[in-house]
């Protein structure tokens, strides 16, 4: 199944072939809920809102292919070790909403819960890895601090030498984290949401937002003006784009973050490893490539390609602490496009706008969150006032000064 036919695969032509994942509508000229964006998070809004709330009459607006985005673009790497109790409450929600997921949605989602190992790489590195050991345990997570022979233990692979440039020391640990398959989440989330009436319209970018008396009324799209009740807007790098449309400028700064895949190899690394110091996060997909990341390009941008001085300072990184794939060859590299908050914690709320409703900020933790701000977005949306778990993410807290400060509490992209 490729990236253009999945909404009909071959010889899907009729609603009830047992291979039709969801249908592709014209869109209708209203709807009392339009969602912008069709990744992770819009799907999950538009799924929660049906089955939670009963809210069907509703629309996903993708301007390219549903999850083509960030989503087809991330590292699937799903943890809630967070240090604050804002972040570890919703990202620990959304873990637990992981745990069942597959279930829920009735599709194969390859959830694997093979823990997350954060390295620790110095003596200060060390007393922030047991603080965030022991807030986690305040807030009911599993985290545990493990020496570097338990780093061995754990990930063998792992050069825990004393002789290198950054020697482990040691690490936080968190057994339930892991990572999934994207774009089977994805799939997920659209054929369920389909099922309950909610219509899946690709190619469909919004070029305008009307509003009339401070209130959202519509949107101008490439297919059409649709009118809408309420506007729920999750379109992540773009998100400040689609604001200003509305006469919203938010403190979002967009930047490329890369990242790259070897080629297939036989199951190597049995876990997922993060290192702040070194800069690396390396994983091993279920196919059996090596995924691997490191922070966000420096620069504000909206390109989603990679670059050869990122390509090779995380080859770099990743062969000083896994040397055993120095004759491993890169297969692919790509970029996603992450906006990034001045506080580097996500926005989820209300607006300015009556009825407009606002879910961007993310940066790099907008996958593990997908279940979770979903959740709690489709009940914002419902409801008119905030979930109980975003309620520290309005985006009024940069007016108020009640930041949630998470640059330093997590590895690399976070």
């Amino acid at each position: 199944m490729t990236t253009t036919d999945q909404s009909r695969p071959p010889g899907a032509d009729l609603p009830d072939h047992p291979d039709f994942l969801w249908r592709d509508p014209e869109p209708r000229r209203a709807y009392d809920v339009v969602v912008v964006g069709g990744g992770g998070h819009g799907l999950a809004t538009a799924y929660y809102l049906a089955k939670v709330h009963g809210i069907t009459n509703v629309a996903v607006l993708e301007k390219g292919w549903l999850a083509g985005g960030n989503m087809a673009r991330n590292t699937t790497i799903i943890r809630s070790n967070y240090l604050w109790d804002e972040s570890s409450g919703i990202y620990e929600h959304s873990l637990k909403l992981w745990e069942g997921l597959e279930e829920d949605l009735g599709y194969p989602i390859l959830f694997s819960q093979r823990g997350v190992l954060n390295l620790a790489h110095s003596l200060q590195d060390v007393r922030d890895s047991v603080r965030r050991v022991n807030a986690n345990r305040l807030n009911g997570i599993d985290a545990e601090w493990v020496d570097a022979d338990g780093v061995k233990e754990l990930c063998p692979i792992v050069n825990t030498s004393p002789d290198v440039r950054y020697p482990v020391l040691g690490a936080t640990y968190q057994p339930r984290a892991g990572i999934a398959k994207h774009d089977y989440v994805a799939w997920g989330f659209a054929r369920a949401a389909a099922a309950m009436g909610v219509d899946l319209i690709q190619n469909c970018e919004v070029t305008g937002i009307e509003t009339r008396d401070g209130k959202v009324v519509g949107l101008d799209t490439s297919r059409g003006r649709i009118a809408a009740g309420k506007v729920a807007l999750c379109a992540a790098g773009h998100s400040s784009v689609l604001a200003k449309m509305a006469g919203i400028d938010l403190p979002l700064v967009s930047h490329p973050l890369q990242a790259l895949v070897s080629e297939l190899l036989e199951p190597v690394h049995p876990t997922v490893v993060m290192s702040n110091a070194v800069h690396v996060y390396v994983s091993q997909a279920h196919k059996g490539e090596l995924v691997m990341g490191a922070g966000i390009d420096s620069y504000a941008g909206y390109g989603q390609r990679g670059a050869f001085h990122i390509i090779e300072d995380q080859m770099a990184a990743a062969l000083e602490l896994f040397p055993v794939f120095a004759r491993a060859h890169l297969l692919r590299t790509w970029a996603g496009i992450v906006d990034v908050t001045p506080d580097a914690s996500p926005i989820v709320g209300l607006t300015p706008v009556e009825n407009l409703y606002l879910n961007c900020g993310w940066g790099t933790g907008g996958f593990k969150a997908t279940p979770g701000v979903g959740d709690c977005f489709a009940h914002t949306v419902a409801k008119g006032k905030p979930h109980p778990y975003a309620e520290p993410f309005t985006l009024d807290r940069f007016t108020t000064g009640a930041l949630v400060d998470e640059h330093g509490a997590a590895a690399v992209a976070h």
